[in-house]
């Protein structure tokens, strides 16, 4: 195999994963199977805060209307300083996210140094627009939410795309999945009414998250609340990926009722 003359980690594999290209020796996409098959992740939550981005996501995975599981992880570090959270196929979300963690290492080694903050968000495009078969297909349609620091302007940026891969960036808030369209006004809400997200200390930030995911759950089905089964939180800022878990979680949760 001829090397790629650029850190291309799609060039390497000979294609994108998905529609745009398989990966070597994959199988051609079969007819898609029953929807009830393809196990979904829901509601995943980013908003800005003073510090950086924080990500919130239930931890419900459905196949069809039943429960798959309930600690699923939707949101997953891509890099020291990149987050992306997923809504959607869960296989394929899966996938995707392996794939990206490798292109952006492959680059990073390859070139000695890091991507830039436009060459991974456009590299997450690519791969979602590389997906279109499948989702056009009914299964394996998935959209994600990506938050990074930005060393150069010093602050967090949330990027969400659609399912052909178009990238738009917000200036407070991103979601996705099941519940999102639901809860889309309780932002501007509490952005109108209260203060802008961008202007929250983290708990502060943190607190509106989790009420309105619950708000989420009380709406939608397939979302899954934050009693039960404690969020996935997670968030990035001038130090990197850090992770909100364990009793000082518990006790913000428990402080909502």
């Amino acid at each position: 195999m001829t090397a790629p003359r650029t850190g291309d980690f799609a060039d390497l594999l000979g294609g994108l994963p998905g529609g745009g290209g398989r990966l070597p020796g994959a199988p051609a996409v079969p007819a898609p199977p029953s929807a009830s098959l393809d196990t979904h992740g829901t509601t995943v939550i980013a908003v800005k805060y003073r510090d950086g981005v924080l990500n919130v996501g239930d931890r419900r995975a459905l196949a069809g209307t039943g429960v798959m599981y309930d600690r699923a992880e939707k949101v997953i570090p891509l890099d020291d300083y990149t987050l992306i959270a997923i809504s959607g196929s869960f296989a394929r979300a899966m996938e995707i996210t392996r794939y990206l963690k490798h292109a952006f290492k492959y680059y990073r080694r390859r070139e000695l140094q890091e991507m830039s903050l436009d060459g991974k968000v456009s590299e997450v495009s690519r791969a979602v627009a590389g997906n279109l078969s499948l989702a056009l297909q009914g299964i394996g349609g998935f959209i994600p939410v990506v938050s990074a620091y930005d060393p150069g302007s010093g602050e967090g940026r949330i990027f969400f795309y659609d399912g052909m891969g178009a990238r738009f960036e917000t200036a407070e808030f991103g979601a996705a999945g099941s519940g999102s369209e639901r809860i889309r006004g309780a932002f501007d809400y509490i952005i109108r009414t209260r203060m802008p997200f961008r202007e929250m200390g983290m708990e502060e930030a943190l607190r509106e998250c989790l009420i309105i995911l619950d708000i989420a759950a009380d709406l939608d089905a397939a979302t899954g609340g934050v009693a039960k089964v404690l969020p996935l939180v997670k968030g990035v800022n001038r130090d990197g990926v850090f992770e909100v878990a364990g009793p000082g979680l518990q006790e913000i949760v428990g402080s909502l009722s």
